[in-house]
């Protein structure tokens, strides 16, 4: 099963357990390892591991691998390995904590609402001194 269609499963498959500001991200000029990057939120342990979980399960019944998952113990972070995609379902303070979308960068598309905001450090702006 191709990149392309292993994301569409795992974005429909997060979209159905309301997974929040997905973000899919295309590294295949960026690594050799995998092809895309998809980054979810989930309101509390118990959704991410359920995202992670869900994936998994459509992913198997699309007849595709899943080849494995860490993190569904504290489900803060569950990481699904599909091979050419990866999944990173994550609790909203532990995203923004790794900034992943900082990370992988490059070309991302946003599926549903909106990705999460990059921070950016403040403008320092010179002060003019008063004439003496």
């Amino acid at each position: 099963m191709g990149p392309e269609k292993l994301a569409k499963i795992a974005v429909a498959a997060l979209e159905e357990i309301k997974g929040r500001d997905i973000v899919v991200f295309n590294v295949r000029k960026m690594t050799a390892l995998f092809d895309k990057v998809i980054v979810v939120s989930g309101d509390s342990n118990r959704q991410v591991r359920a995202l992670a979980g869900n994936v998994c399960n459509e992913v198997k019944k699309a007849g595709g691998k899943v080849l494995s998952t860490e993190g569904e113990q504290t489900g803060e972070w569950v990481l699904v390995d599909l091979g050419a995609v990866i999944v990173h379902a994550m609790q909203p303070a532990i995203r923004q904590y790794y900034n992943l979308e900082e990370i992988w960068g490059g070309p991302q598309r946003p599926v549903a609402g909106k990705p999460v905001a990059r921070k950016t450090a403040p403008r320092k702006t010179a002060r003019r001194r008063a004439d003496p």
